[in-house]
């Protein structure tokens, strides 16, 4: 694929928020596949190049809003990814988890508690990555 700025805008954005170690990897990993390389470019140049640089919200909300999207529609995997860039984005732990539990009362308890168990993985994993 050709570089447009928006994908350059977008891998710059991508890395920010998953931290280079962690893009470098998923770049080895899933996106090492020619199929899902399409959709990884995709993802960088019409999502992170273009959504997430929009004026309007800065990256720190942007991230909270993906976090409480991904537990109401059950999206386990992606919640993951999401806290990390919302841990590297400068929520804490508590203010996550906190987060979290408000869902409770909106979109019930089985979802809020995977995402507590996916939280805590998550939250762990980079404790141990310091």
């Amino acid at each position: 694929m050709a570089e447009s700025e928006n994908y350059k805008k977008g891998t710059e954005i991508r890395r920010k928020l998953m931290g280079e170690k962690y893009a470098d990897a998923m770049n080895k990993s899933v996106y090492a596949d020619p199929m899902m390389q399409k959709f990884g470019d995709y993802a960088r140049e019409a999502v992170f190049g273009m959504l997430w640089s929009r004026p309007g919200l800065d990256l720190k909300t942007r991230a909270l809003i993906c976090v409480i999207s991904d537990t109401a529609q059950a999206r386990w995997p992606e919640l993951a990814i999401h806290l990390r860039m919302a841990r590297n984005q400068g929520w804490t732990e508590d203010e996550l988890s906190e987060a979290l539990l408000h869902l409770g009362g909106y979109i019930g308890l089985p979802s809020v508690r995977e995402a507590l168990l996916t939280a805590k993985e998550v939250f762990e994993e980079m404790r141990h990555e310091k």
